[in-house]
């Protein structure tokens, strides 16, 4: 049987059985449907490899603080100081416990512990409370953990915040800049353009090193192909995803420029849950080289 049909066969599999496999063996199943041979927990060397090793045997507590979209603004703003944290005003275990009309008229509702769970609201006169309700429920009953195994995803409270809306995101030239680090030493600036989560094709990820110098690769998001002046901010940027990131083996720090105001975004310690799809696949393995693998600590 060709190898292909089996990998995608196993994916389908996979995907509605995900709540009865432990997470070693998922992983194992899920990185061969992803790229056809078999994950080396023994002795990783890619990206890739060494996610999934990072997400079984280095479990600190603190990780699931930094994945939880409502506590992670606290623990980020002792860090580093509160004017770099998006204002939030409010979290509910339900969505009818919002109450709405305490809200300004824009605002964005995030669930807390997932991907993609959020709704924009740019002007509350006009706001379709069925339809966001519909989406952030659908939200709530997600369990993210199960589809990646990013093991903090499991223990984050399922809530919803409010926060405040910044209007620059959200449109077709809107920017994110997301900080791959290494133990503190930010190793690759990727400059996200367009709209979170949408299509591929309307989205574009381009990669620098910390010296402003273009990657050649991508993974699922191409390239803009247009020159990218390095920003003013992007010093400062640095600076804060490295300390934020300092003894971390590795993550992403994710950042947004709103009038010219730096905003901390997220922590994402799996980048594509550690399937990332590398063009030229030979960089699965120079981003793994970065990664310097710590004693086990498993504490979840």
């Amino acid at each position: 049987m060709n190898r292909n049909i089996i990998q995608k066969g196993l994916n389908v599999l996979l995907w509605r059985t995900a709540h009865i496999w432990s997470d070693k063996t998922y992983l194992k199943l899920k990185f061969y449907a992803m790229f056809g041979y078999k994950l080396d927990l023994d002795n990783p060397k890619g990206y890739n490899e060494k996610c999934q090793w990072l997400k079984l045997y280095y479990r600190k507590p603190e990780f699931i603080t930094m994945v939880d979209k409502y506590a992670v603004k606290d623990y980020v703003a002792e860090k580093i100081g509160k004017e770099y944290v998006v204002p939030c005003y409010g979290v509910w275990e339900h969505f009818n416990d919002i109450d709405f009309d305490s809200l300004p008229n824009s605002f964005v509702l995030k669930c807390t512990h997932d991907s993609g769970g959020f709704v924009v609201v740019p002007d509350k006169t006009n706001f379709n409370k069925a339809e966001a309700k519909k989406k952030i429920e659908e939200g709530l009953a997600k369990d993210y953990y199960y589809y990646t195994r990013e093991w903090p995803y499991k223990h984050v409270p399922k809530r919803i915040i409010a926060e405040q809306h910044l209007d620059s995101l959200g449109k077709p030239d809107s920017v994110e800049y997301k900080l791959t680090c290494m133990d503190g030493e930010v190793k690759v600036i990727t400059v996200c353009g367009g709209i979170a989560h949408a299509a591929y094709k309307l989205r574009s990820n381009d990669h620098f090193t910390k010296d402003w110098v273009r990657q050649n690769w991508y993974a699922a998001y191409k390239p803009s192909g247009r020159a990218i002046p390095k920003p003013k901010e992007m010093d400062e940027i640095v600076r804060l995803s490295e300390i934020l990131s300092k003894g971390i083996p590795q993550v992403r720090v994710d950042w947004y420029v709103h009038n010219g105001k730096i905003y901390f975004g997220e922590m994402t310690f799996y980048t594509w849950a550690g399937f990332a799809l590398f063009e030229p696949w030979d960089w699965n393995f120079k981003l793994g080289e970065w990664i310097k693998l710590p004693e086990k600590f498993i504490g979840k």
